[in-house]
């Protein structure tokens, strides 16, 4: 099957929890949510171009302490003009390898959120792990320190598919660490799995969905390989000597895996992620929503108070510049109208819930049709857009061309 082949046979169905706004946009608009990033990890993986170090663990403790230092800093920073702490509805630990810090580290640092932000009592905290960088004892310590939700990076259930990626984990090892996380009591998890993997076949990820579904984890994450500069893969996708999947393929094995949870009860409520009702990842719908959000720690990325800004990259250069009491920003801008209409336009129609334009409207000032005119209308017209109760989303169609739709919507 094609792209331009795709089934359109339904209209996507949605649980009203997701369609209900839980708050009024001016409300969650001066919210903040938390993102804390982590760079170390034991080896780097083939494909990864994120900003993380292999060899450098020593530095973990001078790091968490710069990064103790930088959360009090954001949060002065953040503070309204009355002086009242900025609310904090999620905490995202992410890397690199959080699960490579001691639970000492990780309670110090969620201490120091709550010291610098007004916290929700009902937050949402989640960390980022590898299977084969945990225990038994660790998980209950995290879970003790208020982690409330796992997200763990599998990949594959496949030994030598998790051999070609650079992974240090076995098969076995991702069932173990479900276990021991369900014991020492987290009843959210996610797992992230990859497809279009060199030599991967549609058995092998029917295979690894299939005992995917057996740890009944309350979120999934499905995401295409993307071959990214600067990697490995990259250089081995020009020798010639590794063939990801072609487009018809993972097309094939993205519908696959929507139609097999959408059996097993979970909702595709974004385009790369599936959950049971009411697991969805708060966190990350603040990106999709284009909620302000502040990220601490190297190369941490920050959209707060009409600006985008992002942090110092390397380590040992990030801690020397929060020793000397200065913010680590290295790249700011300012984001006009214009620019914020056209992302919460596309970040929101990356969702399936689409974009609730009688929200655009209240947020933005401007009905979303005069903003848009008529650059959607050849989109429109091909069928990968609908309407619905004044929300606009993807057809099921569009959700394989989103790009086609997204570029229209790209300030000039």
């Amino acid at each position: 099957m094609t792209l331009m082949e795709t089934d359109t046979r339904s209209k996507i169905q949605l649980p009203s929890s997701l369609l209900q706004a839980t708050e009024p946009i001016q409300a969650l608009l001066e919210t903040a949510s938390l993102y804390l990033h982590i760079p170390f990890c034991h080896t780097r993986c083939h494909y990864c171009d994120f900003n993380t170090f292999a060899g450098r663990l020593p530095l973990r403790e001078p790091y968490v302490r710069a990064l103790l230092q930088e959360i009090e800093m954001a949060g002065s920073m953040a503070r309204h003009e009355n002086g009242h702490r900025r609310r904090s509805r999620t905490i995202f630990l992410g890397g690199g390898t959080p699960s490579l810090l001691t639970v000492d580290q990780i309670t110090r640092l969620l201490q120091a959120c709550f010291q610098s932000f007004a916290v929700d009592d009902n937050a949402e905290i989640t960390m980022e792990a590898n299977p084969g960088t945990l225990n038994q004892e660790q998980l209950i310590g995290i879970r003790k320190a208020g982690i409330n939700r796992l997200s763990m990076g599998a990949q594959s259930f496949d030994a030598q598919l998790l051999k070609t990626l650079g992974r240090i984990h076995t098969p076995e090892e991702i069932v173990q660490a479900v276990q021991h996380a369900r014991t020492a009591g987290f009843t959210s998890i996610n797992i992230d799995f990859m497809f279009g993997l060199p030599d991967q076949t549609m058995q092998h990820w029917q295979e690894t969905l299939k005992r995917a579904l057996e740890l009944r984890p309350e979120h999934l994450s499905l995401y295409s390989l993307i071959v990214e500069e600067g990697t490995p893969f990259h250089d081995w996708v020009n020798e010639g000597s590794i063939i990801p999947g072609d487009e018809d393929l993972c097309a094939d094995m993205y519908e696959y895996a929507d139609e097999l949870l959408r059996q097993a009860g979970y909702v595709n409520y974004e385009i790369s992620n599936w959950s049971l009702p009411g697991y969805h990842s708060r966190h990350n719908l603040t990106y999709w929503q284009n909620l302000p959000y502040i990220g601490m720690g190297t190369g941490a990325a920050s959209s707060f108070a009409g600006r985008r800004f992002s942090n110092e990259r390397e380590p040992t250069e990030y801690i020397k510049m929060i020793k000397a009491h200065r913010l680590p920003t290295v790249e700011s801008e300012k984001v006009g109208p214009e620019q914020a209409m056209s992302e919460t336009a596309f970040l929101g129609l990356r969702t399936a819930m689409g974009l609730h334009l009688p929200t655009f409207e209240e947020r933005f000032g401007i009905p979303f049709s005069r903003f848009v005119g008529d650059r959607l209308q050849p989109v429109e017209e091909a069928g990968l857009l609908e309407h619905e109760d004044g929300w606009l989303r993807l057809s099921a169609r569009g959700r394989l061309l989103g790009n086609e739709v997204f570029v229209r919507l790209l300030p000039d």
